[in-house]
C-alpha cells in the first residue's frame, strides 16, 4: 500500500517590514501545517515572483498570497488588481494583511476581489494569533485549487 504525503503549502508573503516578516515566519512555524514561505519586499518583486520572471524564473507558484497594501515601488492595491486581472494568477487566494483599518481600503480591496481583509493587530501576541488563524483557516479548512 502506497502512502501519499501531502506537499507543503506554498505561501508568498508580500511585506516590506522586516519585523512583520519575522513575526509571520514565527507564527507559521508554530502552525501545524507544513508550509514553505517566500517573501517579496515590494509589489514589483511580488509580481515578478508570481509571473516567474527574472531571478524568480524557477519560483514555485504559491497556494496563498499574504499581501500588505502599503508597499514600495508598486502598492498592494495595484498588485492585487494585476493578480486578479491575470487569468493565470486570479485563482490564487489573496489575503490582505495590512495596518490600514480605513473603510475605503477595505471596500477597494474587496472590489478588486481580495479573498479576505485583515487589519494587523499592533499587539505582538494578537499578531501571532491572527497569522495562526490565517494558517488554520486557509491551510487546513479551505480546499485550495491545484496549479
Amino acid at each position: 500500500m502506497t502512502r501519499t504525503v501531502a506537499r507543503p503549502i506554498e505561501i508568498l508573503l508580500v511585506e516590506d517590514n522586516p519585523g512583520d516578516v519575522r513575526l509571520t515566519k514565527e507564527a507559521l512555524r508554530e502552525g501545524k501545517v507544513a508550509n514553505n514561505l517566500s517573501v517579496a519586499a515590494d509589489g514589483v518583486e511580488a509580481l515578478a515572483f508570481l509571473r516567474r520572471e527574472g531571478a524568480h524564473a524557477n519560483a514555485t507558484r504559491p497556494d496563498l498570497v499574504l499581501l500588505d497594501l502599503n508597499l514600495p515601488r508598486k502598492d498592494g492595491r495595484q498588485v492585487l488588481a494585476e493578480i486578479k486581472n491575470d487569468a493565470e494568477l486570479r485563482r490564487i487566494p489573496v489575503v490582505v494583511l495590512t495596518t490600514s483599518k480605513a473603510e475605503e481600503d477595505i471596500l477597494k480591496t474587496y472590489d478588486l476581489h481580495a479573498n479576505c481583509y485583515i487589519a494587523k493587530p499592533v499587539d505582538l501576541d494578537q499578531f501571532i494569533r491572527v497569522v495562526k488563524s490565517i494558517d488554520d483557516f486557509w491551510l487546513t479548512v479551505v480546499r485550495l485549487p491545484s496549479e
